[in-house]
C-alpha cells in the first residue's frame, strides 16, 4: 500500500517518529542483499531546492565514515542536469542499491515546514514541470513554500531559514537511524 506520511518537526518526539518511521519502511522493503544509498536531490543556486544538498552536507558531516553512500552534497550536488547519469552509476557500481531520494518540494500552506516519508519513489522537478525519471524505494521530502502558479519563482525566493530547518531535521533523523541500526 503507497503511503505518505506527514512530520511536524515542531512537534515533541517528531525526530523520534520520523526515524521509527523510516526504520519500519526500510525493515518491511529492503532485502538482506540490497546496499542503502542515500540521494539527496537539488541544487544550492535556489534557495528552496538547496535542501537535498544540505542534507548531504549535513549526512557527511555526522555519518560513521564506513557509510559512504550518500550522493548529492553542497560541494557535489545531484540535479536535473546529472540525475540520469547519477543513477547510471549508482546502478553499475553497486549491485543491488536499495535507494531514499530526498528532496524539496512545495506543498499546501499548512504543510509548509513539513517533512514527508512514502514508500514510493520520487518525482524530482514535478513543481517545476521537469520531466526526470521517478526513483527511490523510499522518498523523503521537506516541504519548503508553498505550491502556486508561479513555482520556479517560489523556489528562487524560498527563505532560508526554513530549508535550514527542515535538513537539520531529516539529516538528524537519518543520521540517528544509520547510527543504532546497520543496513
Amino acid at each position: 500500500m503507497n503511503r505518505t506520511i506527514y512530520f511536524n518537526p515542531k512537534k515533541e518526539n517528531a525526530l523520534r517518529h520520523f526515524s521509527n518511521t523510516l526504520l519500519r519502511y526500510i525493515r518491511k522493503t529492503k532485502k538482506d542483499s540490497q546496499t542503502l544509498v542515500l540521494v539527496c536531490i537539488g541544487t544550492d543556486r535556489a534557495t528552496g531546492d538547496c535542501l537535498g544538498p544540505l542534507v548531504g552536507h549535513y549526512l557527511a558531516e555526522s555519518l560513521p565514515s564506513d557509510f559512504p553512500l550518500v550522493y548529492g552534497s553542497l560541494s557535489k550536488p545531484v540535479h536535473a542536469a546529472n540525475l540520469i547519469q547519477t543513477i547510471e552509476m549508482i546502478d553499475q557500481t553497486i549491485a543491488s542499491p536499495y535507494m531514499i531520494v530526498i528532496d524539496a518540494c512545495l506543498g499546501c500552506a499548512e504543510h509548509v515546514g513539513y517533512v514527508t516519508v512514502s514508500n514510493r519513489p520520487l518525482e524530482p522537478g514535478k513543481g517545476v514541470h521537469k520531466d526526470l525519471p521517478s526513483l527511490g524505494h523510499l522518498s523523503i521530502t521537506g516541504i519548503v513554500d508553498q505550491y502556486g502558479s508561479e513555482n520556479y519563482h517560489t523556489i528562487q525566493n524560498t527563505h532560508l531559514n526554513e530549508v535550514v530547518k527542515l535538513a537539520d531535521f531529516i539529516a538528524g533523523g537519518i543520521t540517528d537511524l544509520i547510527s543504532y541500526h546497520r543496513f
